[in-house]
């Protein structure tokens, strides 16, 4: 019969299975890092160089309704962290990186370095307002987009262990489908607490530190 001391090592083995899966492709990882940071600032740099990019950008917030749901939402700060939690998770994560992936091998990858890129052009401090709204939010950008690295990883996991079975021992290519879905599913866990994170700390300084900052 199993006993509770004999699971406690099984439960401490799963929990760490996410941390071995990265370790096992650090280099993938490192290069999900460079394009989740990388083109993000290279978006920046673009809006700094070209303020219309940026302007251009924001315009489409305020007509496609974007700028007055969070407008709506500041009121509450944890229906606020909700709004911000579901589209990390649901509009970014799952219909930019994920899906894209499960049906053309790293597929979410490209869709997403596109989506970083015009996020830079969102964030450029173009202005002495956007750079002082950037030293809180800052913080919001490493936590969120590290749950996008973990999420691209798992895409390119999948895609490889796709085409390539042999890579993760599968015997076929379903089979080498079937457990890059589980090293997706592993690596959700510390993304999905990630975005938790970035979501409630996104409403805090967008609420209680921006404001301060920007008419201080």
């Amino acid at each position: 019969m199993t006993t509770i001391l004999d699971q406690e090592p099984n439960c401490a083995a799963r929990l760490w299975k996410p941390f071995r899966i990265i370790r096992a492709n650090l280099r993938a990882y490192l290069v999900m890092n460079a394009i989740v940071y990388g083109l993000c600032l290279i978006g920046m740099g673009a809006g700094l160089l070209f303020p219309g990019l940026t302007a251009a950008h924001n315009t489409t917030m305020r007509q496609d309704g974007t700028a007055d749901l969070v407008g709506w939402l500041l009121g509450n700060m944890w229906l606020f962290s909700l709004g911000i939690l579901v589209v990390n998770i649901l509009t970014v994560g799952l219909l930019r990186i994920l899906l894209p992936s499960m049906i053309v091998p790293f597929a979410g990858i490209a869709i997403y370095a596109y989506w970083a890129f015009n996020t830079g052009v969102t964030l450029s401090p173009v202005n002495p307002a956007a750079a002082k709204t950037m030293i809180p939010h800052s913080l919001t950008a490493l936590i969120e987009f590290q749950a996008y690295a973990l999420l691209m990883l798992g895409s390119y996991l999948l895609g490889r262990s796709w085409l390539r079975p042999g890579s993760i021992g599968a015997r076929n290519r379903r089979q080498g489908y079937a457990r890059g879905l589980a090293q997706i599913g592993w690596l959700s866990l510390p993304a999905l607490a990630l975005f938790v994170i970035g979501a409630v700390y996104e409403a805090f300084e967008v609420i209680y530190l921006v404001p301060r900052l920007v008419a201080g």
